[in-house]
């Protein structure tokens, strides 16, 4: 129980103060003048100006409240390195047996209650926040009343990456360090990465080993680098120092570059050690050398389709009179410009992405060794592609010269010359570049279905051709049949370099819409991308998406497929997903992960790598044990710091409840103010100057002043 007395004036402050000084000058007076009642009219004052001011006996009956105590567990993935774990765990236990006793200790009087908040490792594969120390703490804080709070402990290395999420904290902060003092660590960090790159250029990336802790500056160190999973390149670097490095741009589409430092002697962790960027390769023109043999109608197929496309660079000679037309006509009234063979089949065919010959036949104009240097070019890396007529089962074939050597069929010498509808061969369903190429919708939409053929199944993907060249496949994929099953798309791949042969030059009824058409525009397309090594167009590839802590696998293979397919995550922890077939040559495998960093997958036969987050996550970017983050915290809460293995022995400090007010710190100890809180649970109220008390008392007085003058 507890008492006090209050008061509750019945008139304003003012009044009161002008009563009192009224009173006291009148009691004044009278006893200047030896009034013989002047104590008694000072008495009779007194207690009408008590009676005015109200005065109340308040009695409360109280029930203290426990002080709230927070203690914290930094269990993010930094405090696994080491002994850290360990210390962790065994200073939780201890600190909350400590803060147990202290409670049992402090009784009914001073009870103290103890919250444990543990920080869960990670906030989630995708979102890389680092440690949010603080905000856990602010958070659970937010919960008790700020007189409660007796104060907090922080079991951590030092590393919180929120230390703006607690302004400020109503009891002192401690802090009990785990690690060693005098940690070293390296970490290699990312300049400046390019984002494009053109195709056989290179371009430079700038990284840096950044030292922390004590690890010294200026020693010589490697950096590997490695581009799509490939084998590495050493790169010498000196700590602290930026290192620009060279990347080679190989191949259109993502080129995957990986850098790594390896560890040191004494380095904490090698998860900071990596860095993880994609350049994005583009070919800065795509030069095509377009030859036809003769004018016919699919001619303008091919201008058309490789002038629309704003990357290529197209040359485009036609043979209108080759050296064997001997017609009498002068020199001088031809307006035909000269075809420059040697410029451009022996001096600068490597230039060349892809040379298309389209219906060409031997005349004389390309002489042999010129057509022996197209395929040298070709096994160094060169593309060819042959849209060939019926001259090709003849005499004037390019069949019967030096080509023959990377060409991947043999003509037979017959030519079908009839009606024939194209049909995708069972690897050609697979083949990115034929793939779904029957599901594309015809134009039938304006075609009078007189103009259609009686005998045209009404499921024909697309309209006929009309004439075929026979050829036998020696080696590569037949995508295509045409005319009684023979093949009539051969792709192949010839030492670096592709081939293909369309043994047909009627594609361009499918542009001129005959039946209905077809996707010639898209099959043209795809074709000569292929054949310049378009990233997207190959046939065996495995590629992988991140969407948050999400990894979408596609397969592409013309083969029987992926049996399976092995993820080893950055800690070296390896899972196993089961692709699923999604269309045919194409299979995808859906992974949820759960950690950050680069991820590598490997299905058997092929590898490819993912970074999830960054590579080196927020967690390690400075993994050494520090008290230097939260020294303002705890300077301005009146908390102290301890570390846990200090002199290589683990003590935990002595716990002891304090005055408020009073050092909550000190040699070996921590403290925790009493904050005496507690409830009202009834409330007396005992008037002190009752209304009809004082008023018969201030008129006795007065009576008996009175009586006292009288006589």
């Amino acid at each position: 129980m507890n008492a006090a007395l209050t008061f509750a004036p019945m008139a304003p402050l003012w009044v009161l103060a002008a009563g009192v000084a009224l009173a006291v000058a009148m009691a004044a007076l009278a006893a200047w003048r030896r009034s013989p009642g002047w104590a008694l009219r000072a008495a009779a004052f007194a207690a009408l100006l008590f009676a005015l001011a109200n005065p109340s006996l308040v009695r409360e009956s109280r029930t203290p409240l426990a002080d709230v105590a927070f203690v914290v567990v930094d269990a993010s993935e930094s405090q696994t390195i080491g002994d850290r774990a360990a210390e962790t765990e065994a200073a939780a236990e201890g600190l909350n047996a400590a803060l147990a006793a202290l409670a049992a200790r402090g009784g009914v009087e001073a009870p103290l209650d103890v919250r444990t908040l543990r920080l869960a490792p990670g906030t989630g594969a995708a979102d890389d926040q680092g440690t949010r120390l603080l905000g856990a703490l602010a958070d659970a804080a937010a919960d008790v009343a700020p007189d409660r709070i007796s104060g907090a402990v922080l079991i951590t290395d030092g590393q919180a990456h929120d230390l703006d999420a607690l302004q400020g904290f109503p009891g002192p902060v401690h802090v009990l360090a785990t690690g060693r003092e005098g940690e070293a660590d390296l970490r290699l960090a990312l300049r400046t990465a390019p984002a494009y790159g053109i195709v056989g250029e290179t371009v430079t990336a700038i990284a840096r080993i950044m030292p922390l802790g004590t690890a010294p500056a200026g020693e010589t160190r490697e950096i590997l680098v490695s581009i799509d999973g490939g084998p590495p390149r050493r790169v010498p670097a000196s700590v602290g120092a930026d290192t620009p490095i060279e990347i080679a741009i190989d191949h259109g589409g993502a080129n995957v570059v990986e850098l790594y430092a390896p560890p040191r002697e004494g380095e904490l962790t090698d998860r900071n050690n990596r860095a993880v960027f994609t350049v994005n390769g583009v070919r800065d023109r795509l030069r095509v050398l377009l030859v036809s043999g003769e004018p016919h109608p699919g001619e303008r197929t091919w201008r058309n389709l490789l002038k629309a496309d704003p990357s290529v660079d197209l040359v485009h000679f036609t043979i209108l009179r080759p050296p064997s037309k001997q017609d009498g006509t002068p020199v001088f009234e031809l307006s035909l410009i000269a075809f420059p063979t040697r410029e451009l089949f022996l001096e600068k065919v490597d230039e060349f992405d892809l040379i298309i010959f389209d219906r060409y036949r031997r005349r004389g104009v390309l002489p042999t060794p010129y057509l022996a240097n197209v395929a040298r070019y070709v096994r160094e890396g060169g593309a060819v592609l042959l849209a060939e007529g019926d001259a090709f089962a003849g005499v004037e074939s390019l069949y019967r010269t030096p080509l023959a050597d990377v060409i991947p069929v043999r003509p037979t010498a017959q030519v079908f010359e009839e009606a024939y509808l194209p049909e995708l061969t069972e690897s050609g369903r697979r083949h990115p570049v034929t793939a779904g190429l029957e599901d594309a919708p015809r134009r039938l939409a304006h075609i009078d279905p007189s103009a259609l053929g009686d005998d045209l199944p009404e499921d024909a993907p697309w309209g006929r051709w009309y004439r075929h060249v026979e050829v036998e496949p020696l080696s590569g994929e037949t995508v295509m049949t045409g005319a009684q099953g023979s093949p009539l798309l051969v792709l192949d791949r010839v030492g670096e370099g592709r081939v293909a042969v369309l043994a047909s030059d009627q594609a361009w009824l499918w542009t001129r819409g005959h039946e209905g058409g077809g996707p010639q525009s898209e099959l043209l397309r795809r074709l000569a991308h292929w054949l310049m090594k378009e990233p997207e167009l190959e046939e065996e590839a495995l590629t992988v998406e991140v969407a948050g802590a999400q990894l979408t696998v596609e397969r592409r293979s013309i083969g029987d497929g992926p049996s399976g397919l092995t993820v080893a995550a950055p800690s070296g922890a390896e899972t196993a997903a089961r692709f699923e077939s999604v269309a045919p040559g194409l299979w995808r495998a859906v992974v949820e992960v759960d950690e950050q960093g680069l991820f590598r997958l490997d299905d058997g036969e092929m590898t490819a790598v993912a970074a999830v987050g960054p590579p080196s996550p927020r967690e390690f970017e400075d993994p050494v044990s520090s008290f230097e983050p939260l020294a303002p915290l705890t300077a301005s809460t009146g908390g102290g710091t301890i570390r846990l293995a200090a002199a290589g022995d683990f003590a935990l400090p002595d716990m002891r409840r304090v005055r408020e007010g009073r050092a909550a710190e000190g040699r070996g100890w921590f403290g925790l103010p009493r904050r005496e809180a507690y409830t009202v649970d009834e409330v007396r109220l005992t008037a002190l100057a009752p209304g009809w008390a004082m008023l018969l008392l201030t008129a006795g007085l007065l009576l008996a002043a009175w009586r006292v003058e009288g006589r």
